[in-house]
């Protein structure tokens, strides 16, 4: 007995779980490719040239990680954060709820502004591209900064504990810039990523390197000198 013709509907379910199972293969090599940001950035950033849909979709999952943990990475070494504790409502798990929030936010703001600044430069030495590329390449670039993390909250937590969140105490002194140094340290270390990226992802001289790092930095302190004359 012969089957009948598939129904519409069938056939609509059948393409939606194709394409479904293909954007999961293509999540799942995002998060392969992630650690080799750091030992084989070149690949990576040859890989964000692939501008097919649902590979930029893919990236999503992993962009949101590194975001979120370079967001805490920078609030933990922010002078907010070192009176947190000030504040005689606040115990260690309201800070940490604090962080957690907080560093999503500072994360998002973070990859948006210097997404646009950096693709501002990007157009202004001639490189034709849309905003989310760029975005992205600063993301992954990030990702050295994010994982200092591993290394700042033990060396805060086992050295200072809660003096690093309150004024004064163990912290103050040598011992608060040796960690403010490591933050430093993983920051040059993405910064460094992001001109690679740049030179890779978009083929440009490593003039125009420089001349897009140079336009976004001086957008970056335009920023932040215009509050303080307004």
């Amino acid at each position: 007995m012969s089957e009948g013709p598939f129904k519409p509907g069938a056939i609509a379910d059948a393409e939606a779980l194709s394409a479904s199972d293909d954007a999961q293969v293509h999540v799942r090599r995002w998060w392969r490719l992630l650690p080799r940001v750091l030992t084989h950035p070149t690949e990576v950033f040859v890989a964000l040239r692939d501008d097919d849909h649902v590979d930029v979709e893919a990236r999503s999952e992993p962009i949101l990680a590194i975001v979120l943990l370079a967001g805490m990475a920078a609030m933990l070494l922010t002078p907010a954060w070192g009176r947190l504790l000030d504040e005689e409502s606040f115990d260690w798990i309201v800070l940490a709820v604090v962080t957690f929030i907080g560093g999503l936010l500072y994360g998002a703001f973070g990859y948006f502004l210097l997404g646009f600044v950096v693709w501002l430069g990007a157009r202004g030495v001639g490189v034709d591209t849309a905003a989310r590329p760029a975005r992205q390449v600063v993301a992954f670039s990030a990702l050295p900064f994010a994982l200092s993390i591993v290394v700042t909250v033990p060396a805060i937590v086992f050295a200072f504990g809660t003096d690093w969140f309150r004024t004064g105490g163990a912290d103050d002194g040598a011992g608060r810039v040796l960690v403010l140094a490591i933050g430093l340290g993983f920051a040059f270390w993405s910064l460094g990523l992001l001109a690679l990226g740049l030179r890779t992802t978009f083929e440009l001289p490593w003039r125009g390197v420089a001349g897009a790092m140079a336009l976004a930095g001086v957008i970056v302190a335009t920023l932040a000198v215009v509050p303080s004359v307004l």
